[in-house]
């Protein structure tokens, strides 16, 4: 175990999601190695004084003065930054670089990217929709309305994120992302590619898990909020067109419409089973014959689909973005986004129970040539010798 002391800190979101989830995982792989501790700020406490002010200066004394006494407690070698909005705030950075503690920003999502301008053109680049975040051109006018329930809310995430923007290409700190093609993003918006390495979050692989995979299973799993950007309609309208056989779609997730697409394609092939715990959603895919996405979006790591891959399911997913840096060449059950007769051709797949057992081994030998823990704690300990230290 390293004698090195690092420092988490994060924004917890409102609604615990998939992000939130991650830096649990990672928390748990880094205390295996290093000393560590955890400092965490909450959306969900309510506004105070020190917030108004925190948004109006984009520094939040009372952050400020939590993280500095952290630092005074614990005396951290390195600081490791997740979420900063809204909570903890832009000051923090400026504190790190002024105590000179080598400082490490995890980025999980483009969603910085998206929010830091104020009109819609610069946003959009002449888009209909939004690949990062999903927002389309004909909701939004002039003004780029990040939040379209409150513009005070997105004026503020507006300055929020131009200016850590600023602090990502300037500020004497190191990022990591989640894929090349996410490193790529980030070198095109102009930020040097020295600054930027590359590290998945740790994926939990157990070899028995991925030995008792069942191809002749009868559920299919989509797992997910079921709103219009993951694709679930498009999955829906194939399923109940074609012959799935013996097959049912179990479609796990919460949200306000999913009465709407249970009366608009509700039938004996799919299951809305609303939303469930972590361990049942788990449960659910570890049995499953396959999982299924066709998310319109960029995902940094698609944390679903490598929970199935971890048990040796397969994913059918659309290959763009970063999607196939996390399964294997020449993988068979991916398709090209947007184009659904490839996504019904390759959900036709699923009845080829010997092609699944040969993906199923293939995604097993992808994820313990690059994804073990071994492999993942000497990436992380290679940045910390030859990158922080710059």
């Amino acid at each position: 175990m390293s004698h090195q002391k690092i420092l988490v800190v994060n924004t917890k979101y409102r609604v615990f999601g998939g992000e939130d989830a991650n830096i649990v995982d990672e928390l748990q792989f880094l205390k295996k190695y290093f000393i560590v501790d955890y400092l965490e700020y909450k959306n969900s406490d309510k506004i105070t004084f020190s917030d108004i002010i925190g948004f109006l200066t984009l520094s939040n004394p009372t952050s400020n003065r939590k993280l500095k006494s952290k630092i005074n407690s614990f005396n951290p070698d390195i600081v490791y930054v997740h979420n900063s909005w809204f909570k903890a705030g832009l000051g923090i950075y400026r504190l790190l670089k002024k105590e000179n503690i080598k400082t490490i920003q995890k980025i999980h999502n483009y969603r910085f990217d998206c929010s830091r301008f104020l009109l819609s053109k610069n946003h959009l680049s002449y888009q209909t929709q939004c690949p990062a975040c999903g927002i389309k051109k004909d909701n939004l006018g002039i003004y780029n309305k990040y939040f379209s329930e409150s513009v005070l809310k997105s004026l503020f995430v507006n300055f929020y994120s131009k200016k850590y923007f600023k602090i990502l290409k300037s500020f004497p700190l190191k990022i990591i992302v989640l894929s090349n093609f996410q490193k790529n993003y980030l070198e095109n918006l102009g930020i040097k590619n020295t600054k930027i390495s590359t590290l998945p979050n740790p994926i939990d692989i157990v070899p028995e898990h991925t030995s008792n995979y069942n191809s002749e299973s009868t559920t299919v799993i989509f797992a997910g909020r079921l709103v219009e950007t993951k694709g679930v309609e498009e999955i829906l309208k194939i399923w109940n067109k074609i012959d799935t056989k013996n097959l049912t779609l179990e479609i796990v997730g919460p949200s306000s419409g999913k009465n709407n697409l249970l009366d608009k394609y509700g039938s004996k092939k799919i299951n809305f089973t609303g939303e469930l715990n972590n361990n049942e959603v788990k449960r659910k895919i570890k049995t499953s014959r396959a999982v299924i996405t066709a998310t319109k979006l960029l995902e940094g790591q698609p944390r679903v689909l490598l929970e199935a891959s971890s048990y040796g399911v397969p994913s059918i997913y659309p290959n763009f973005g970063g999607m196939n840096e996390f399964f294997p060449k020449d993988y068979k059950l991916s398709f090209d986004q947007f184009n659904y007769d490839d996504l019904e051709k390759k959900i036709l797949m699923l009845h080829d129970s010997k092609l699944l057992s040969d993906e199923s081994k293939e995604i097993t030998k992808h994820l313990t040539s690059n994804y073990t823990e071994e492999i993942l704690y000497r990436r992380f300990e290679n940045i910390l010798k030859n990158e922080v230290n710059e």
